[in-house]
């Protein structure tokens, strides 16, 4: 059921932070250490190629009850049977990904300001991606950092889960959570690891801990 989606360590892959090592690769290990939902976001890949990294993904994320998201494309989801996908300002409207998708299906927004929020309460969405927290090489094309503050904002007024994203490591990803996440979203802080494992179970750990204290 999506009211069970675990946010607490959200992996976005990316190749070319990958040090060499196949996304099959990483996105194994992650989950061993606990990272709970993956996106599998492919910025310069082929359609075709796309798809079979999210069959191969599917395969190994089943035994784990671990959801695949897949980053913007809607067509490909469809077509591997995902368990979401994640959109965009810029992307496909979430009502047509909705129609398209069905009511079953996982659908994140991101929103990059407090009104892109607001704008999100008319949504039924099942969680928004607030980015970037902190500016992050991964995102070039973001012009402000929303920072803890532009977080604890969101939360104040927002009805969804928030899933916090941008600059996010071992360091600070319990100040996000303290700042009204649910759940983190990283990129290098595992896919460059030297042990992804080890990074993934040390942030879950952290999530877990502050969730453990917080009212």
């Amino acid at each position: 059921m999506k009211s069970d989606i675990k946010l607490d360590v959200y992996l976005v892959t990316d190749r070319e932070l990958s040090r060499g090592r196949s996304i099959d690769e990483i996105v194994t290990a992650a989950v061993k250490g606990g990272a709970t939902i993956v996106q599998l976001r492919e910025k310069f890949a082929s359609t075709r190629d796309f798809i079979q990294t999210a069959e191969r993904l599917k395969m190994i994320l089943k035994p784990y009850n671990v959801p695949l998201i897949i980053n913007d494309r809607v067509d490909v989801a469809l077509a591997v049977d995902a368990d979401g996908v994640h959109i965009g300002q810029d992307d496909m409207p979430y009502d047509i990904a909705r129609r398209l998708l069905g009511p079953h299906k996982i659908i994140g927004l991101s929103v990059e300001s407090i009104r892109d929020a607001r704008d999100a309460e008319a949504l039924d969405v099942d969680y928004l991606g607030v980015s970037p927290i902190y500016f992050t090489p991964t995102k070039t094309d973001l012009k402000r950092q929303l920072g803890l503050a532009g977080l604890h904002k969101i939360r104040s007024f927002s009805r969804h889960r928030l899933v916090a994203i941008g600059g996010l490591n071992v360091s600070n990803a319990a100040e996000a959570i303290q700042s009204g996440a649910d759940g983190v979203a990283v990129v290098s802080a595992i896919c460059s690891a030297d042990n992804p494992q080890a990074a993934a179970s040390e942030l879950a750990t952290i999530v877990k801990k502050i969730k453990q204290v917080m009212p």
